[in-house]
C-alpha cells in the first residue's frame, strides 16, 4: 500500500464514520482507481464512491511579500464503502457521544 499514507481523525472524519465513509491522506501522484484497487484488495471491501481534494497551503509572509505554501505531497480521500463493509482498523474507533447544550 504505497499510495495510502495514514488515516485522518478529525471531527469531520469521525462524523463520517457513521455514514460508512473513511478518510485518509494519500500520495498526490496516486489516482482514484489505484487507491480504490488498493483498498479493495488489502481490506477485502467494496468501494462505492471516492472523493478527493488537495488541502490549501498555509499563508506565509516574508517582509512585504505575502505567499502560501503548497501541500503538494499528499491529498485527502474520503472513501465510501458498501453497506455492511468496514475497515477493521478504523471500525473499532468509537464515535464520542454528542454533548447536549444546557438550556
Amino acid at each position: 500500500m504505497d499510495g495510502i499514507k495514514y488515516a485522518v481523525f478529525t471531527e469531520k472524519s469521525t462524523r463520517l464514520l457513521g455514514y460508512n465513509q473513511y478518510t485518509s491522506n494519500v500520495e498526490s501522484e496516486s489516482t482514484r482507481t489505484e487507491i480504490k484497487h488498493w483498498v479493495e484488495l488489502f481490506f477485502g471491501v467494496k468501494v462505492i464512491a471516492m472523493n478527493s481534494h488537495r488541502l490549501p497551503g498555509k499563508g506565509r509572509r516574508m517582509g512585504s511579500i505575502i505567499g502560501h505554501t503548497m501541500h503538494s505531497n499528499y491529498k485527502r480521500m474520503i472513501i465510501t464503502l458498501q453497506a455492511g463493509d468496514s475497515i477493521p482498523l478504523l471500525a473499532s474507533y468509537s464515535i464520542p457521544p454528542l454533548i447536549e447544550k444546557r438550556t
